[in-house]
């Protein structure tokens, strides 16, 4: 199970991208839309560095503003920690559990309860 960035493009856009590259309609395969997700984060976290240097350097120098440098907590609220893979493991087993008769004696959520947070 991967942990997803906030910032990932929606899969017809990738396939819109491809299309325009090659001039014809293809699916983007894996590679290409690994490529594509880990381009589109790295431009939205520059963006956001930028945007925390903005208002740091904003926030002290503008009375309106506060006085605080505010940065660091404009990056943790736009990338909050993702969740631990104890938590999308027990979440995927409570969306299984809706549909099959997965863990009929809750032997396999009470071993991911017990186990620690990572």
């Amino acid at each position: 199970m991967t942990q997803e960035h906030p910032v990932t493009p929606p899969p017809e856009l990738v396939q819109q991208w491809m299309s325009e590259f090659y001039g014809t309609v293809v699916a983007p395969g894996e590679a290409t839309t690994d490529i594509a997700t880990r381009a589109a984060q790295w431009g939205a976290d520059q963006q956001l560095a930028e945007d925390a240097k903005w208002l740091d350097h904003n926030a002290l120098n503008e009375p309106h503003l506060r006085i605080t440098p505010m940065g660091e907590s404009l990056k943790e609220a736009m990338r909050p920690k993702l969740p631990s893979l104890k938590e999308q493991a027990l979440k995927r087993l409570a969306e299984a559990e809706l549909t099959l008769i997965v863990d009929p004696d809750g032997t396999i959520r009470r071993a991911l309860e017990a186990l620690p947070n990572d």
